[in-house]
């Protein structure tokens, strides 16, 4: 085996032991209770079953079925590959993926009984060694799947349903010459024989239709038995695809095979031509003609002919009758596939929904079509005032080259000079050239001439004496009113730098300055008023007094103003320092929850002793 394949293989066991590592637990110690350490060791081993089951049945599912697929690939699969060694190699990968499943199954269930860390992680380091080697075991067959689909993928897609013309012939006849000339194909092209080793396909247009060439290896002449690979993929293409056949022969004999020897072969795979339409090609006609060689080979072209085969000389040199070979094999494939539907079963359907009535006839009266007397007249009328209108058809034809189709003279609109407008452009609902005037710049031009005669005249001149005094008060009381607006705005802006703000404390009033306010406007103030001032006076001295002796009992803090945000709302210190224990409490739970766990990567310890402690020696640090 290639050290390519080896490496695979070995990169596909190690791909799926490291995606074991990553996507399951990697922590665990010898306290965990006895379940625990068991279904870790399960979990690798099921991981492990169930990541090689899923890639070796993704092999398997997307190698194609020799039966499910065309006999045409399903023969050349058999041609290129070996069908019988192709599907041993699908069967021991199947196998092998039995095999697998059957040992996660049998050590999961030695794993249950498993009684310490050390059982179970020898049950798994068993379980996954076995499965390891299983896979290598498969290096034959997955060498040769690997082969199988590198080739595979280089193939050319044949449609075998499709309009196919197929060439087939001795080696070096001209094939690949003639499929080049005719489709966008680049098949290499050599003066000896065998240059094409497998099947090439080309496409190209006919009538509207896309056709597929196929160009097929070279076959010689001998037993079915004796031929090789390459000369298979032609006759496999032969005997599978529903095409027309183009049989090519060398006139002028420099293949190296002479006609006979031609003709032979023909003879010999004319069973595979049965049902399928047939051309031959005297190719190299450049070099010698079918008229210019001797009696008896010119006989063997007419002998086919008279059998009803059509004989078309090309070169494919000179492209002299590649056309005409193409145009005669595409017809007469197109021909032959609409017979056969016909005579399937299908076309009944088709044929049922169609109804020609033809009436019986009642007596021996002849009864001609019946025309109207208007349509008489008026052919009578065509036939008398002359040659009837030209159409279309006809002044091409007259014109050639210098015609140009105008059905713009045909619209009928109620002004015939509108023929040839140019479409309008609507936008958002508008036409756009409603709003266009064709003669604005003569408009414009003529009311910039009657501006300058107005200024000319003095129209347009102001007299500022002119306006009475109340239009100049009314200025002058305009200007001082935005004047004291514009000083208003400033002095909001220096105000108002950081927004509106609020002083900390009230501007206290005294009593006595309100009644002597009150005394000199000519108030005087009720008796019951001075009483509740001097009450209220006693109550906010006392409320002061309280608040003083609670701030010596609460906790001195850094801000006067306002308490600390763990105080603020609670009664005294005694609910300060219970409000606390209850906070404690509350997160035991939530401390417990972040304990270290199997899945952490944690070093336990940082500074192993063992590793950092005694006298250094010479060596080497890796040990440290």
């Amino acid at each position: 085996m290639s050290p390519l394949i080896c490496k695979k293989i070995k990169d596909f066991i190690d791909l799926t032991l490291s995606k074991t590592q990553r996507k399951t637990p990697t922590v665990i110690h010898k306290h965990y209770q006895i379940h625990r350490i068991r279904h870790f060791y399960m979990r690798k081993v099921k991981y492990t079953q169930q990541n090689y089951h899923d890639r070796l049945t993704q092999i398997i599912m997307d190698f194609p079925k020799l039966d499910d697929i065309h006999p045409f690939y399903a023969d050349l699969m058999n041609v290129l590959y070996d069908k019988d060694h192709y599907k041993l190699a699908l069967g021991q990968i199947n196998i092998a993926k039995n095999l697998i499943d059957n040992v996660a199954k049998d050590y999961v269930r030695l794993m249950k009984y498993g009684d310490s860390l050390y059982r179970c992680k020898q049950l798994k380091r068993a379980a996954l060694g076995r499965m390891c080697t299983i896979i290598k075991r498969q290096k034959q067959s997955l060498e040769y799947l690997e082969q199988v689909r590198q080739h595979l993928s280089r193939l050319p897609t044949i449609d075998p349903n499709t309009r196919t013309l197929l060439l087939c012939g001795y080696p070096n006849v001209g094939k690949s010459s003639f499929i080049n000339k005719v489709t966008r194909a680049d098949v290499d092209v050599q003066p000896y024989a065998f240059t094409t080793k497998s099947l090439f396909v080309g496409h190209m247009d006919y009538k509207y239709l896309r056709w597929q060439v196929i160009d097929t290896p070279g076959i010689l002449d001998h037993p079915l038995e004796e031929r090789n690979t390459i000369e298979m993929q032609a006759i496999t293409a032969l005997a599978h695809l529903r095409s027309a056949v183009l049989y090519v022969m060398d006139v002028s004999e420099q293949c190296g095979h002479s006609l006979e020897e031609q003709l032979a072969l023909f003879e010999n795979i004319k069973p595979l031509f049965a049902n399928k339409p047939l051309i031959i090609v005297a190719n190299k006609c450049d070099v010698k003609r079918i008229s210019e060689l001797s009696e008896e080979n010119q006989k063997i072209f007419a002998e086919l002919e008279a059998d009803g085969l059509p004989v078309i000389e090309t070169s494919t040199m000179t492209e002299e009758g590649v056309i005409q070979v193409k145009t005669e094999a595409c017809d007469r494939l197109l021909a032959h596939r609409v017979s056969t539907k016909m005579k399937g079963n299908k076309v009944n359907d088709v044929l049922n929904r169609l109804h020609l009535a033809l009436p019986t006839k009642r007596d021996n009266k002849e009864r001609p079509p019946f025309i109207p007397e208007g349509a008489l007249m008026r052919k009578k009328h065509m036939e008398v005032d002359g040659p009837k209108k030209k159409l279309e058809k006809d002044l091409e034809m007259e014109l050639g080259d210098d015609y140009i189709l105008d059905l713009k003279k045909y619209w009928d609109l109620m002004n015939p000079s509108e023929k040839y407008d140019v479409i309008p452009e609507i936008w958002e609902g508008h036409n756009i050239a409603d709003y266009i005037d064709p003669d604005i710049m003569m408009k414009l031009e003529q009311l910039e001439k009657e501006e300058e005669l107005k200024e000319i005249a003095g129209e347009y001149d102001s007299d500022s004496e002119s306006e009475d005094e109340e239009m100049m008060g009314i200025r002058q009381l305009a200007q001082q009113i935005r004047e004291k607006k514009k000083m208003k705005i400033l002095e909001s802006k220096e105000k108002n730098v950081h927004g509106p703000r609020m002083p900390r404390t009230a501007k206290k009033i005294q009593q006595k300055t309100v009644e002597q306010e009150m005394t000199n406007l000519g108030v005087a103030l009720p008796a019951h008023y001075l009483i509740q001032g001097r009450r209220s006076r006693s109550v906010t001295r006392k409320r002061k007094r309280e608040d003083s002796e609670e701030a010596a009992s609460m906790p001195v803090t850094h801000n006067g103003s306002r308490p600390p945000r763990d105080v603020s709302g609670l009664r005294d210190a005694k609910m300060v320092k219970k409000a606390k224990i209850m906070m404690k409490n509350a997160q035991k739970v939530m401390n417990q929850m972040g304990k270290k766990g199997e899945a952490d990567r944690v070093v336990f310890d940082m500074k192993p002793k063992h590793l950092l402690s005694g006298k250094r020696k010479a060596g080497s640090n890796n040990r440290r």
